[in-house]
């Protein structure tokens, strides 16, 4: 199973880990913000217990201390986040580590610490979270699958089902996906229609 999987949702608490989890998705990341240290453990931990023994992996958000404290094996951090991490010290501890880009010099300080996915976003406008860079459209994803090689590309950002197909024909190996989960109506049966998705067009 490649990681991360070509459908990763996003989500910021254990109840959505479980239901996602029960659903048979390969990869989550857990996005929780503004926690102090014991809380991002106590998070992290609990989310852990969900997922071992199934075949989901947890991608723990920006809390890279917790994770490694906790025993993940997967974390993801934004630009801010990098720039005051222990690269080495998640390195020596076993994790994977997937960076956030969103322009030219963010790409090269996320391609300088060997990561082994880069997420490029938003692709599409969003309104979960204030973002200080514009939409990047289709033609981006492109332009950075050809920069970053090998890599795993995610994309990220605005992204429902229906362009699912788009984002992986330029290029894209993953799409992250919050909204379209988490504020559906039916989330049960969205998941079940990216994993269909996902199936065919792998």
């Amino acid at each position: 199973m490649p990681y991360p999987d070509r459908f990763y949702p996003v989500v910021d608490t254990l109840d959505w880990v479980r239901r996602l989890t029960k659903l048979g998705v390969g990869t989550v990341q857990l996005r929780a913000k503004d926690l102090n240290d014991g809380a991002a453990l106590q998070l992290v931990s609990g989310a852990l217990e969900i997922v071992n023994g199934t075949p989901t992996r947890l991608v723990v958000n920006d809390y890279w201390r917790a994770a490694i404290v906790a025993g993940a094996k997967h974390v993801h951090l934004g630009q801010e986040d990098l720039a005051e991490a222990d690269v080495h010290k998640i390195r020596k501890a076993g994790l994977t580590l997937g960076l956030s880009t969103h322009d030219d010099s963010e790409l090269e300080i996320a391609l300088a610490a060997e990561p082994d996915y880069v997420a490029l976003g938003p692709i599409f406008p969003t309104t979960l979270k204030s973002m200080r860079f514009a939409p990047q459209g289709i033609p981006k994803i492109a332009e950075w699958k050809r920069r970053v090689g090998n890599i795993p590309l995610v994309a990220i950002g605005g992204i429902k089902l229906e362009q699912a197909q788009e984002i992986y024909a330029a290029g894209a190996d993953s799409i992250a996906v919050v909204s379209d989960v988490t504020q559906n109506p039916d989330p049960d049966a969205r998941v079940k229609a990216w994993l269909e998705q996902v199936t065919e067009t792998a």
